[in-house]
């Protein structure tokens, strides 16, 4: 690979919305529809210094790393020292300072938290593993100082007092990260896919070549994102944050078991082989298919934020558990959704037809398989006893679909207590009818399962085809 000299690199991942798919997506059996997000998590990397030092590429060839300091000053080899700083600066105190440890008996590279405060898994994760591979495929294995800044889009947190008085694309929480209350449209993805991306890039690529290392970025991204997280999940997030909306298949998570820990003997061998997919025994076999899938001519799709939130992962282990226990059940259920699914996706691409015409066309199929697929995640919430549909959400979604304009909605991915869905006409007025119900939204039912519903706030997000893609610096200049 070639090395980029450039002192900044520039990149951002989307959010993501499961549309049709929760829980059937964590089988390789059944598949989801996930629309990519205009909501992005975007990652600056700065050179501040490069290290003088010699290093070893991981195929034994040694190379010299060029010296350019980001202020063309002097640079003794103290101040070189591998030292990754990271900026989180829309938080309070969302600072760390990584120190850079080199592994014995190839463990790959392993950072430190310097500085007091609360780790962060995925950033820390997604060092080690993008350093790990960049160490075993680059030129040198000294990196220099580097300084990481973390901007997010408004629509992944829901507004403080902070936020609400910002201007501007990226906004001030006034909070710590900690307390940020999240949207669900899959930060945690977004934000490893664009760190390791940008981090790849920055060291290793030309930004144009960012295309053809897909599909590496995306198995690199994915196996960061499941160590982070303690577990291998289904991948759809990571998925639509590399390649944008897609149908997509989960692939088989023995890909991932072999790697193993950072800091074992022989982990970058392990971690270089899953991401070039040069193990025979446990090829990549993610299935993504119409990358870029784009919505049909005068539809839209719009988010609305329920300031409640759910813990999906211990919602995913409930349902799961469930259906160990009543397999027949739970698979003629899940045989219905993934029926239900795939004639849904189908509708789509017709209204996607260029011999479609939208102004002749109220979407009736489509609002009846939304309202289908309902009612079997209603059926499983009662089975399950687990929220995927509660009350309090039946009540809202029922609500916004009878306004005129919306075509229907879903509570999208695992559930819960997460921002709902909309897919309606694209059309302003429709957008003016959905704010006047949420302006004055009071919850009249007793949930099911205790929750509640505060403020329905309707969100600027929108749907978006692409996924991780170079910016530009500038763009940026308030906050590096």
């Amino acid at each position: 690979m070639a090395y980029n000299p450039s002192v900044t690199t520039a990149l951002s991942a989307p959010g993501k919305v499961l549309l049709t798919g929760g829980y059937l997506v964590l089988d390789r059996n059944y598949s989801g529809t996930v629309f990519a997000l205009d909501a992005r998590i975007h990652v600056i990397v700065q050179q501040r210094r490069r290290s003088h030092r010699r290093g070893t590429s991981g195929s034994g060839t040694a190379a010299t790393l060029e010296t350019r300091p980001a202020d063309d000053s002097a640079v003794d080899d103290q101040d070189a020292e591998d030292t990754i700083v990271v900026r989180s600066p829309q938080f309070d105190g969302a600072t760390w300072e990584y120190g850079v440890q080199r592994c014995e008996n190839g463990g790959g590279i392993r950072v430190t938290q310097k500085n007091e405060g609360k780790h962060n898994p995925f950033v820390e994760t997604s060092l080690n593993y993008a350093l790990t591979y960049i160490s075993y495929v680059a030129d040198s294995k000294d990196f220099g100082a580097l300084s990481v800044t973390i901007l997010a889009d408004s629509d992944y947190y829901s507004e403080t007092p902070t936020s609400k008085a910002s201007t501007g694309r990226f906004v001030n929480f006034g909070v710590p990260l900690h307390e940020a209350h999240k949207t669900g449209l899959g930060s945690s993805a977004a934000l490893v896919t664009a760190l390791v991306s940008a981090l790849v890039v920055h060291r290793t690529l030309q930004p144009d070549d960012l295309g053809l290392a897909r599909e590496k970025l995306h198995n690199l991204a994915q196996a960061a994102h499941c160590a982070a997280q303690g577990k291998v999940g289904s991948g759809f997030d990571v998925a639509a944050a590399i390649y944008g909306s897609c149908l997509y298949r989960r692939f088989s998570p023995s890909i991932l078991q072999s790697i193993g820990d950072v800091g074992t003997p022989s982990f970058e061998d392990r971690l270089f082989s899953v991401v070039e997919d040069m193990d025979p025994a446990h090829p990549w076999d993610t299935g993504c298919q119409d990358f870029g899938m784009k919505l049909p001519p005068g539809m839209q799709m719009v988010l609305c934020d329920v300031e409640c939130g759910s813990q999906t992962p211990s919602m995913v282990k409930k349902v799961l558990e469930w259906r160990q226990q009543h397999p027949a059940t739970a698979t003629q259920l899940w045989d219905a959704l993934q029926a239900n699914n795939e004639r849904l996706v189908i509708s789509l691409q017709q209204h996607r037809a260029p011999e479609e015409d939208p102004a002749d066309n109220d979407f009736a199929t489509i609002r009846q398989l939304l309202g289908r697929s309902r009612s079997l995640l209603r059926s499983m919430t009662a089975q399950s006893s687990v929220p995927v549909e509660p009350k309090v959400q039946t009540e809202l979604l029922d609500a916004v679909s009878a306004v005129e304009g919306v075509i229907g909605g879903v509570v999208p991915g695992a559930g819960g207590y997460d921002a709902i869905a909309l897919l309606i006409r694209d059309d302003l007025a429709v957008i003016e009818r959905l704010e006047q119900l949420f302006a004055g939204w009071k919850s009249q039912v007793e949930d099911d399962f205790g929750g509640k519903i505060g403020t329905v706030r309707l969100l600027g997000v929108r749907h978006g085809s692409d996924g991780v893609v170079n910016e530009s610096v500038e763009q940026y200049s308030d906050w590096i």
